[in-house]
């Protein structure tokens, strides 16, 4: 009998069907719904890629305005959330205090239970509308700011900005920050895109499921990734230092290069490009010119000497850090986009479930049996008996005196 070959962290296996998103490989585009995702970077609102995600197709001009009056007016979180908030310890991981948030959420909903369609869409908006408010307070909380309620005049991008730093900043920095949503908005069968499908074919609820997705993504070997791309630039620091920290780096080997290579890509991230392009614009206008350098440096090398790309987070690292928000906040910001993605796979597993109860290969102990505990301490006291003669006999020289 042939033993089943095991595909450890599923690479390879293909569990189920998806409408969603795919890379073409011809192409070497990520597409959602058929859509290549830089295009809908540059010519799309992030809102717009939102309805593409739960509805398949991109609003009209109507369709459009409805969801965003729909979203706009759900921003405000309860007095008992921001109660939550304020529980926190300062010192904890901003992902910690948003996964609590969306927990808080679940317990607030009347509606929980209800894993209907409409219902699971209309939460989906909620979470939309709310995330970003939890994040900006929370921020502002931790710093011992009062929060900032939020607009319904602004965007989303617009508005967070607002609710964290109390102003709009220029238009290339939001047009940066809005294409960095539609980018990180959906990825396939990533880690918590996964995780929340695996939650919800038990029958479970969106809340659960989104909660159970923020704890994979805050794992540095998924949504961490572009705060760990920052430690290494300010590692480096200047553009000066960037040839012979990317040379030992990779000659001896004791340092990461963070924000390389990708498990899905073989000819280089599709999102990667556009991305570069509006941090650039953004950088010229933030003073961030030699953070630009330092990646070109990189890049470069890495692509000569070892024929990698960068992934989405080497451009996003830098981005986020020249808009002014701290290290730690930049996972959560994954999880403004991310909550889009994750809540089209919640809805398109619900609409054809099966529960996920895969098969493991079992290479423990053989099976044997159960010994009583009488008879487990009749052996202890045995053992324990032979023991002690034996310690007995050479300490005694081998007789009795």
């Amino acid at each position: 009998m042939t033993e089943p070959q095991i595909a450890k962290g599923l690479s390879g296996i293909y569990s189920d069907y998806t409408r969603i998103s795919t890379v073409v490989d011809a192409t070497n585009s990520l597409t959602y719904y058929g859509y290549p995702v830089q295009e809908l970077a540059e010519f799309c609102r992030f809102e717009e890629v939102a309805y593409l995600l739960w509805h398949g197709e991109l609003p009209s001009v109507d369709q459009l305005k409805k969801f965003e009056q729909e979203e706009r007016g759900q921003r405000q979180i309860s007095h008992k959330l921001l109660t939550v908030l304020k529980q926190c310890r300062a010192e904890a991981h901003p992902m910690d205090t948003l996964r609590t948030a969306i927990s808080f959420m679940g317990v607030e909903d009347l509606t929980w239970a209800d894993l209907s369609p409409a219902a699971n869409l209309k939460k989906s908006v909620k979470l939309l509308a709310q995330i970003p408010t939890i994040i900006a307070a929370d921020f502002r909380l931790r710093k011992g700011m009062e929060p900032i309620a939020p607009r319904p005049d602004l965007g989303l991008a617009e508005n967070f900005f607002y609710m964290y730093f109390g102003e709009v900043p220029q238009q290339e920095v939001v047009k940066c920050f809005d294409a960095s949503l539609t980018f990180y908005a959906e990825h396939s069968f990533n880690a918590s895109t996964f995780a929340a499908r695996v939650i919800v074919s038990s029958l479970s609820d969106i809340y659960s499921a989104v909660t159970g997705a923020i704890g994979a993504l805050k794992g540095p070997l998924h949504g961490g990734a572009n705060e760990a791309v920052m430690h290494m630039l300010l590692d480096i620091q200047e553009p000066s230092r960037a040839q012979a920290w990317i040379n030992e780096a990779l000659s001896e080997k004791k340092k990461l290069v963070m924000g390389f290579g990708h498990r899905v890509y073989k000819h280089g991230d599709s999102r990667v490009p556009y991305m570069t392009k509006v941090f650039h614009e953004m950088a010229k206008i933030k003073s961030g010119q030699k953070w630009v350098e330092i990646e070109n440096i990189l890049a470069t090398t890495m692509l000569e000497k070892k024929n990698i790309h960068p992934n989405l987070d080497y451009p996003v690292g830098p981005s986020y850090y020249l808009m002014g928000f701290d290290i730690p906040v930049f996972t959560p910001i994954f999880v403004i986009s991310r909550i889009t993605g994750w809540a089209a796979h919640i809805m398109e597993q619900l609409a054809d479930n099966k529960l996920m109860r895969p098969l493991s290969l079992y290479n423990g102990v053989p099976q044997r049996p159960v010994q009583p505990l009488s008879k487990r301490k009749a052996a202890e006291y045995r053992c324990l008996f032979s023991l002690t003669a034996l310690i007995f006999t050479e300490t005694s020289g081998g007789g009795l005196t």
